[in-house]
């Protein structure tokens, strides 16, 4: 063999192996890139899962804490129109509905974001407000106004108050979206507020004077 056919050979060989040794590393680069695109996307995934899973619990809280609300005043002011009546009464009812929104309402407060929050603290207050408007009922020295302004309580205010907190948490998820939200929750958290206020000045009035007149 001659020098010019072992120099051809040599190349030859050359090329082969730099061409396998290369391809092995383009094909070694290759599924590295692959496998760092699939755990991206199996890191995305799981993001997306986990985002999903924490949407649904809120979703979930929302909607108990929002049936809890409702049952609660549903609740209290039948049991209103019911001794109105005459009905015989079964305080537990008006109880257990007491219960289950203080449940959810103590779980929603490690959750709630401040303004829906302070929808539901307002909502709260009002709520036991409304509880001692019909504990206090009995007791009342003008019974036929006592009915009405309970029954108010529960109509007007107090409604308004469970609407709020409904379309409170509607607008947190995004499901419904108002421009005009922050000046609407404002006005109704106030005209709440202020009824709740005049509303514990009444009663302490009455319980003042039902003590007075024993």
């Amino acid at each position: 063999m001659d020098v010019t056919t072992l120099a051809v050979a040599l190349i030859s060989v050359g090329g082969t192996l730099g061409g396998t040794l290369g391809g092995g590393v383009l094909s070694q680069r290759a599924g590295r890139a692959q496998a760092a695109e699939q755990n991206q996307r199996a890191d995305r995934e799981r993001e997306e899962q986990r985002a999903a899973e924490a949407l649904q619990a809120k979703r979930n809280l929302y909607a108990a804490v929002n049936t809890a609300a409702r049952a609660y005043r549903v609740a209290a002011r039948d049991t209103v129109e019911a001794a109105e009546r005459g009905e015989i009464i079964d305080p537990a009812l008006l109880d257990a509905a007491k219960e289950a929104w203080a449940d959810q309402y103590s779980q929603a407060q490690m959750a709630l974001a401040y303004e829906v929050l302070e929808v539901a603290s307002a909502l709260n207050r009002s709520l036991g407000v409304g509880y001692s408007v019909v504990k206090q009922l009995p007791n009342s020295p003008r019974l036929d106004e006592s009915y009405q302004r309970a029954k108010k309580w529960f109509s007007d205010p107090l409604s308004d108050g469970v609407y709020l907190l409904r379309v409170t948490l509607r607008h947190d998820l995004g499901v419904e979206i108002d421009p005009h939200f922050e000046q609407i929750r404002w006005q109704i958290l106030k005209k709440l507020e202020t009824a709740r206020k005049d509303l514990v000045r009444q009663l302490a009035a009455e319980r003042v004077q039902a003590t007075g007149s024993i």
